[in-house]
Parts: structure tokens; C-alpha cells; sequence
């Protein structure tokens, strides 16, 4: 298995993507060769509201005895 980052383009009235030709190699991929993807999004999240509607932090006291 290769993990690779690559970046969706229309083809047509579809998407693609093509696979680096470093992880071909190490896969020994041929053209017209078939492959299973298991594919995640990358979305950049901004720092800014991430946490909108979200419950307060509240901070327990410790228990401590003196």
C-alpha cells in the first residue's frame, strides 16, 4: 500500500485523479490495470468558529487532601 495526497480535476463531465508515477512504481502498476481506493477528503478547516455551538469547557475541581 501507498499513501498519496493528489488533487481532483474534471475529465470530462467527470472527476479524476492520476497517481504519481513514484507510487506506480512501487506498485508496479501497469496501464489498464485495475485498483481499489479508499478515498478521504482533505478539507482545511478554518481555526475560527470550529467549535461553534459547541458546550463550554468547564474545568472540575481536583480533589485534594490537606
Amino acid at each position: 500500500m501507498v499513501n498519496v495526497t493528489v488533487e481532483v480535476k474534471k475529465w470530462g463531465n467527470s472527476l479524476g485523479t492520476r497517481i504519481p508515477s513514484e507510487a506506480a512504481k512501487k506498485l508496479g502498476l501497469r496501464e489498464g490495470e485495475k485498483v481499489n481506493l479508499d478515498i478521504t477528503s482533505l478539507k482545511r478547516v478554518s481555526g475560527f468558529g470550529i467549535a461553534k455551538g459547541a458546550k463550554s469547557f468547564k474545568r472540575e475541581m481536583e480533589e485534594r487532601e490537606f
